[in-house]
């Protein structure tokens, strides 16, 4: 008979309140059984929290359980876990490294088999989990597996070369890892911000540039254009079209965050530059290990506010969050 466990998961009501669901899941083939220790909040989890969905996407925990056929991993390993619970392994994406965009995955927005990292615990495919390196702190870890990966993505891609000029718009949970990565692979790192209060600590981070900016107004003046503009905080509140004139020949804007809202794109401008707008889902398997031991090597770690992972940590972390005070990422802690 199947080994089950009793797991505890945060989940948000129809209301959009906070909740504790108790449910009992079985141990299957390939399968683990993973002790949660920390998890990261995310902007995404409040989207989902408003819809009376699962919430957590950042895990970090130690293996408890194997099921029958797992091989990867072994009982007592200290893993990380993300948005991504399960890829078939047989399909384009998968063979050729996008296996974030498997057509067959189950993950945090398809999530039928119902867990969250904000949990007591979580039954997830062994061969989704990622070795968390020795001596790099499980609370630091947490957030690499979304915000971190998400910005790794992309500054890892095939069109991203060290020379170039990377901007970063938004510095919160994703942009403020944008800017630490940028600068320790090299690049020029131009942070735009609507806020002249965190021009001290872009530059710190790392940033070569700061500029106070509104996606409604034209450049700064005497702007040098950019290569590549990351999005990282409200992207359905840009003006796109101001944003591509920010951008070199061949430029690239990528919006990384969530958002319903339509945004206008004047394509002549596009055209104009030869630029484009592309999304970015999330990061391969192989991005994160590179990621987690990247970050281990340069010392690169996100900067975090813990909270307990208990009902009331976690509400407390929530309006944290939606209150626009978290410097710059929460970690659950249980």
């Amino acid at each position: 008979m199947a080994d089950s466990f009793t797991l505890d998961i945060f989940r948000g009501t129809p209301e959009g309140a906070l909740a504790v669901e108790t449910s009992t899941h079985t141990l299957g083939h390939g399968e683990i059984y993973i002790e949660t220790t920390h998890s990261g909040l995310c902007g995404t989890d409040l989207h989902y929290l408003a819809r009376g969905g699962i919430i957590g996407h950042e895990g970090v925990g130690v293996v408890r359980q194997l099921g029958p056929g797992v091989t990867e991993v072994k009982v007592g390993d200290r893993v990380g876990f993300g948005y991504t619970h399960k890829v078939c392994g047989t399909c384009d994406c998968c063979l050729s490294g996008r296996d974030q965009y498997c057509p067959n995955r189950l993950d945090f927005n398809r999530n039928h088999d119902k867990m969250g990292t904000i949990s007591s615990g979580v039954i997830w495919s062994a061969n989704m989990v990622f070795p968390i390196p020795d001596g790099y702190d499980s609370a630091d870890a947490a957030p690499l597996l979304c915000a971190g990966s998400t910005v790794f993505t992309v500054l890892t891609g095939p069109d991203v070369k060290s020379t170039d000029r990377i901007g970063i718009m938004g510095i919160g949970g994703l942009g403020h890892l944008a800017i630490k990565l940028a600068a320790a692979m090299g690049h020029e790192v131009v942070v735009l911000s609507t806020s002249e209060s965190k021009r001290q600590e872009a530059l710190e981070y790392g940033a070569t540039e700061f500029h106070v900016y509104d996606s409604e107004k034209p450049a700064p003046e005497g702007f040098k254009p950019l290569n590549h503009l990351l999005l990282c905080g409200n992207t359905g509140s840009k003006n796109f079209n101001n944003l591509v004139q920010l951008l070199a020949i061949n430029g690239t804007v990528y919006p990384l965050t969530v958002s319903k809202e339509h945004a206008p794109v004047d394509l002549v401008g596009l055209i104009g530059l030869g630029a484009s707008i592309k999304g970015s889902l999330t990061a391969s398997r192989r991005t994160i290990v590179d990621l987690l031991r990247f970050a281990s090597r340069h010392g690169i770690k996100p900067t975090i506010v813990k909270f307990p992972m208990t009902q009331d940590g976690v509400q407390d972390a929530i309006d944290t969050l939606k209150e626009g005070k978290m410097r710059y990422r929460g970690v659950l802690v249980r």
